[in-house]
């Protein structure tokens, strides 16, 4: 993209201030200022200038052409605080903990169970986030630290911190807000780094009623910028920045980067300053919030800021840009703007600051780094310059952990480091831990698969699956913990409509389940002018319709609405396209692809069992020929979904088998997105595993092991609404479920072709649930990112 064609115009100083710029000259506020209102011919040539920059450093640095990010797990580690800021969902109040079934503060055994997840999908970075001195406003924090023995929020932060290392050999960042000097220097002892965001020198902000600092003790500009200088002084690689579109003025962007400028320049050691990296972060609204109408921050100007924290910064500075918060498309510009690092990306948690913006895979951040020309590398918590320079900036103590995560040479992260010598290392696949080696109750035996899902033997899960009463309420809280610390708090849905593929005619029928090429085209116009972003087709087409069918529906699908997701296709009728329409199976995935599939759905299985299929699903395809045929999907590039329908012949044995299997096709493929536990309905349904248990408290055992055996593979657990019901579905969301799958639109065209018509789960009452639990509401698309803005009607 360039912005040459633009009608609008940079103000005369900004001529003046890119000439100083391009001569190498140091910016203050003014030229700062001037720059951050470039638009036009001017904003490419403020690119060029920072992005060249951005080239010549990291050359510098000898990691030419590389970016880098963190792969971390994000700690909450409480979400009570004293501030209160005008855009923050992260923080709770005391009521709202208690509805919601959450302590005070994440317990040490929960921050390993989370942790040691992270450690197995190769983590290095542990980011405890927190608010904000929560004793000096709440006296239930008071009371959980006095009963604990922790002296303040921060000592307990300390605690975890050097917990985390001894336990796990990996290394903490801590977030913790504002610190005096002494507290600065008590923690330092127990992670590399540290960070706390300015945010804005903008004292209106923190003054004036109403806006988003206001009442907000630890906003005091001058108290932030006191904490940055005493991180210096006491020699810890810092992350700090900006935070744009909250209301600040251009001046404000301007003069901010300028202070940071300045304190990092207070506290040189051989010309490297103390702050490791500075963050430039978009705004964007929240929901239940002050400022949940207002808008994010415009794309352009974001852009330009990080282009001048560039400039202002320096060559040697890695500028910081959060991949979550942009569009993918975005990314170009980000990077033409001199960004050199993308922050800490997980593989397992949440953005639990941003609950409703979901990190990007790796893979695709690799793959769309690569497309612009980069490599991307992962680094540790400390920047790579900091590491080499252990000596000066990082704790004696914390030196043996950081030389055996990082490549000596680089600073970077070693692509295998040596196993931690730690006492606690979790158990493998191939070496589970033995039931003689571990306390028995449900409790534990839940709290021991949270930490580790492949420690338990079939026994042990099949013991939490048949658990009732109390045994089941300690399964179902422990299993709602790991879903909370990993996946985060959002309750997500897909506004989509269903197209049962099987009514597909050559004519039109008095059927009304049935439907025309033609209709299917109004289907999926009808449904993005309703919406939807997602139409799902799945259902085998008749014997005597041509399987090319299944291709034409795609495609008159996408010529409709060139914007709607394609879900379509179960294992069993791709199958069918492939052997009726001679295609073979990887030419049918080809063949899909090009007619516009998206994602598959992973149904069209009950169990995977063989003796199951055969007494309640014959029909069904048999087990080796849908895991080849997922698998296959998987490897063409498709994601997809996988279910369970449970509750007829199966034992607990089998569920689990079943479990492990998606599992290790999940090792294999990466391909799952979600796992949609399912209660088979009917004559051959409801059949408990526990004789006499509740319906209610069987779906409850259901949802919570699946939550704990898939944890760290499968990340979203979906409430099967239809089968359960919206009242069910609330407390199957408290037993390790966050997703409420789809709307299931009817339409105003042919609205019973779609499987389960008549019933709708609409937006407004999906929020409601979600609000009733306190928990944040998301609409997504099918892959679980953000469904892209777009005019009414288009």
């Amino acid at each position: 993209m360039t912005f040459a064609a633009s009608s609008l115009a940079s103000p005369p100083e900004t001529a003046r201030a890119l000439d100083l710029a391009a001569a190498g000259g140091r910016l203050e506020a003014d030229d700062a200022a001037a720059l951050l209102a470039a638009v036009g011919p001017d904003l490419d040539h403020l690119l060029e200038l920072a992005g060249a920059m951005r080239d010549a450093g990291i050359e510098a640095s000898g990691r030419p052409r590389v970016i880098t990010y963190s792969r971390k797990v994000f700690v909450p580690l409480t979400t009570l605080c004293r501030d209160r800021c005008h855009y923050c969902v992260f923080v709770d109040t005391p009521g709202q903990l208690l509805k919601k079934h959450k302590p005070a503060f994440m317990s040490p055994g929960q921050v390993l169970a989370v942790v040691r997840q992270g450690q197995a999908m190769g983590c290095k970075e542990v980011l405890l986030t927190l608010g904000d001195r929560p004793e000096d406003r709440w006296p239930e924090a008071r009371a959980w630290l006095d009963e604990h023995g922790f002296a303040s929020t921060l000592d307990y932060v300390g605690h975890i911190a050097r917990l985390v290392t001894a336990e796990t050999g990996l290394l903490a960042h801590l977030n913790p807000g504002v610190m005096s000097a002494e507290e600065l220097r008590m923690l330092r002892p127990t992670a590399p780094s540290m960070g706390m965001m300015l945010e804005t020198t903008s004292r209106r902000l923190f003054e004036e009623p109403g806006q988003v600092h206001f009442g907000s003790p630890d906003k005091d500009p001058a108290l932030r910028l006191s904490v940055i200088d005493a991180a210096g002084q006491e020699r810890i690689p810092f992350t700090t920045g900006i935070l744009v579109g909250i209301g600040e003025t251009i001046r404000d962007r301007a003069e901010s980067l300028v202070e940071l400028r300045a304190a990092n320049e207070r506290h040189r050691v051989d010309a490297q300053g103390h702050i490791q990296e500075v963050i430039v972060q978009n705004f964007r609204a929240k929901p239940r919030t002050a400022m949940q109408g207002a808008p994010d921050a415009e794309l352009l100007e974001y852009v330009a800021a990080v282009a001048v924290a560039r400039l202002v910064m320096g060559p040697r500075m890695r500028i910081q840009v959060p991949p979550n918060l942009s569009d993918p498309a975005e990314f170009d510009l980000l990077v033409r703007a001199g960004a050199d690092d993308w922050g800490g990306v997980s593989p397992l948690t949440a953005d639990h600051v941003n609950p409703e913006r979901p990190w990007p895979h790796l893979d695709d951040l690799a793959l769309r780094t690569a497309e612009l020309g980069f490599e991307l590398r992962e680094r540790l918590t400390a920047q790579p310059e900091f590491v080499l320079g252990a000596d000066t900036w990082i704790d004696p103590g914390l030196r043996p952990t950081v030389e055996r995560l990082a490549d000596p040479a680089t600073g970077l992260a070693r692509v295998a480091p040596a196993a931690p010598d730690t006492p606690s290392t979790p158990a493998t696949p191939s070496t589970p831990a033995t039931p003689a080696a571990r306390p028995t109750s449900v409790r534990r035996l839940a709290e021991t698969a949270a930490s580790d899902p492949l420690a338990l033997d079939d026994a042990e899960w099949a013991r939490l699956l048949e658990a009732t009463g109390t045994d089941l309420d300690a399964l179902t809280e422990t299993a709602d913990a790991v879903r909370r610390y990993t996946v985060g708090e959002a309750v997500s849905l897909v506004v989509n409509r269903n197209l049962t593929s099987s009514g597909l005619r050559p004519v039109a029928t008095d059927d009304p389940a049935t439907f025309t090429l033609d209709d299917v085209g109004a289907i999926a116009a009808d449904a993005w002018n309703l919406g939807a972003t997602e139409l799902c087709a799945q259902g085998l087409l008749p014997d005597d319709v041509d399987p090319q069918g299944y291709l034409d529906i795609v495609r008159a699908a996408k010529a409709a609405a060139p914007g709607i997701h394609l879900h379509a296709y179960r294992p069993q009728d791709v199958r069918d396209l492939a052997e009726r329409g001679g295609l073979g199976l990887d030419g049918a995935l080809a063949a899909m692809r090009d007619a516009g599939v998206d994602t598959v759905p992973g149904t069209g299985v009950k169990v995977l069992n063989e003796r199951v299929r055969a007494l309640i699903a014959p029909a069904d395809l048999a087990i080796e020929p849908w895991v080849e045929g997922i698998t296959a999907a998987h490897r063409a590039g498709f994601r997809s979904t996988s279910v369970i329908f449970y509750g007829h012949v199966e034992t607990a044995a089998e569920r689990i088998a079943h479990l492990r299997g998606l599992r290790a096709i999940q090792d294999e493929t990466r391909g799952f997105t979600e796992f949609v536990p399912i209660p088979l309905p009917g004559p051959a349904g409801g059949v408990p595993l526990v004789a006499g248990r509740a319906p209610i408290d069987e779906h409850r055992a259901m949802v919570a092991v699946s939550r704990l055996l898939l944890s760290g593979s499968i990340p979203h657990v979906q409430i099967p609404w239809t089968r359960v019901g919206r009242e069910a579905s609330a407390v199957l969301l408290q037993s390790g479920g966050d997703d409420l799958g789809g709307t299931l639109l009817d339409g105003r065209v042919k609205p019973e072709a779609g499987i389960e018509y008549g019933i709708e789960l609409p937006v407004a009452v999906a929020s409601s649930i979600a609000a009733r639990l306190f928990r944040p509401f998301r609409v997504r698309t099918t892959d679980y990112r953000e469904p892209p803005a777009r005019e009414a009607g288009r």
